[in-house]
């Protein structure tokens, strides 16, 4: 979500709006990407480590765990893409997970909600957007009875994503016993020393003792009270900007969840929040309850490299079958359009869906602007118009997915906190795909006989909004 969660329509557009402006103008013009490498010689590897639910496992142990995951199939290319994530330095894969993807709001906030129900010990909630109403208010219902009943549960948010909640929501919670902190507060009196109005926290994630985390695109909003698979492509209206976001969220379960628990713990000390975090109660079931391989990817505006941007730009120079992009803002500046171009080029079946309406038009607009180059060289783009696009995800060669909460834009990549998952295999991937297809079919495809057939003061929206990409 850009800027608003359409709390209160018009109103949080406007005010979100004239705020994105002003952070635009705020971002110094040295805000950069890293540069796009050049194709790592061969052989070029480095360190593969293998954890488990005890720490790290022995050599031995992980190339076992390599082996069947190559066994899923496809093996040559999952060893092709642990080389490409690899050969930037040492890669730590955390093994023995369950997986399960969650599409929309009423599926995620559901298992979300047994989730949170189920805490013995803790809970970390960390979200850009935190709204007082709809699904969002019952988030907050149970959040306060598990702190009723002695659980410790603590709160980020930030504070321009969650400008238009009132403060009174948050006093709310913490007067119920709930730990509440404002990511870089608007007002820096709240809490010296931890201002910067361009540095955000967009990551959405929740951790619930050590059994189960969930992250992805999906905020503590109401938009998504509904689901917008199902929805009648005649009925698409304005009702899609406020309800029935197109989103995904990826549940997990097994030794990433302290991975994550610990991602959520560095913000609560690097921000300074007040509050003790809670001890997780004792795992429910199996130490190692599935068989998904993950790799954690946080990543932090402070840092001189963006590790998601870098992960998928490497991955995208290595497809060597396809990539499929579900992305909701899509300006992602030109090295990375040209690494898209590159693969089709060389026959790599290079597919899009990206949002056809949705909250941003000057971003919408930016990405548009590259619509020309990338039909021209075989990029197939489809545009989903029946509700509001809103997922992150990404799956390569079928053997490597991504879910999370980055966008391909200049926010995403130089100025946020961001937090993305990778899932390596073939059955992983296969879920992917078949979930990237089912959005390709609810979407309009885009031509590049009838893009060249588009408007002038269309154009002109495109070369306006391409010059301030890197703000949007």
């Amino acid at each position: 979500m850009r800027r608003n969660s359409f709390q209160s329509g018009s109103l949080r557009l406007l005010a979100s709006s004239c705020l994105c402006v002003c952070l635009g103008l705020l971002v110094t013009a040295c805000s950069s990407l890293p540069p796009r490498t050049a194709s790592l010689p061969d052989g070029q590897t480095g360190q593969v480590n293998v954890r488990g639910a005890t720490g790290q496992v022995s050599a031995q142990a992980g190339r076992s765990t390599l082996r069947r995951l190559a066994g899923e199939g496809q093996g040559d290319l999952l060893t092709h893409h642990l080389q490409t994530l690899s050969a930037s330095g040492d890669t730590d894969l955390i093994r023995g997970n369950r997986t399960r993807l969650l599409v929309d709001g009423p599926a995620t906030f559901t298992a979300m909600k047994a989730a949170i129900a189920q805490a013995r010990g803790r809970v970390y909630l960390e979200s850009y957007i935190v709204e007082d109403g709809g699904v969002a208010a019952e988030v907050a219902d149970l959040l306060l009875l598990k702190a009723a009943e002695g659980v410790k549960v603590s709160l980020i948010y930030d504070a321009v994503g969650s400008i238009t909640t009132p403060l009174e929501f948050f006093d709310r919670l913490r007067d119920g016993g709930v730990s509440v902190c404002a990511f870089n507060p608007l007002n820096p009196v709240r809490r010296p020393g931890y201002w910067g109005i361009t540095h955000r926290d967009h990551r959405k994630l929740l951790v619930v003792d050590e059994d189960a985390a969930f992250t992805g695109g999906i905020n503590i909003s109401r938009v998504y009270g509904s689901s917008s698979f199902g929805r009648r492509r005649a009925a698409a209206s304005r009702d899609s900007l406020t309800d029935g976001w197109r989103d995904t969220q990826i549940e997990l379960e097994g030794p990433v969840v302290p991975v994550l628990a610990k991602v959520f713990e560095s913000t609560w000390r690097d921000q300074g929040c007040k509050g003790e975090l809670g001890t997780p109660a004792p795992r429910r079931g199996a130490a190692e309850p599935g068989q998904r391989v993950v790799k954690v990817l946080p990543s932090d505006a402070r840092e001189p490299e963006n590790r998601i941007y870098s992960a998928l730009l490497a991955g995208i120079d290595a497809a060597q079958v396809s990539v499929r992009l579900t992305i909701a803002y899509f300006a992602p500046g030109s090295d990375f359009v040209q690494a898209l171009i590159e693969a089709a080029r060389r026959g790599v079946a290079v597919e899009l869906v990206l949002p056809g309406r949705g909250d941003s038009l000057l971003a919408l607009h930016a990405g548009r602007s590259y619509y020309t180059d990338l039909l021209e060289a075989g990029v197939r783009i489809h545009e989903m118009q029946h509700a509001v696009m809103h997922a992150k995800t990404a799956v390569i060669d079928g053997v490597f997915s991504t879910v999370g909460s980055s966008n391909l834009d200049w926010l995403s990549f130089v100025t946020n906190n961001e937090l993305n998952v990778i899932v390596l295999g073939d059955d992983f991937g296969a879920e992917m795909t078949a979930l990237f297809e089912k959005d390709r079919a609810a979407s309009e495809p885009v031509t590049l006989e009838a893009w060249h057939q588009r408007g002038l003061h269309l154009r002109m929206f495109e070369g306006m909004s391409r010059m301030i990409e890197r703000w949007l």
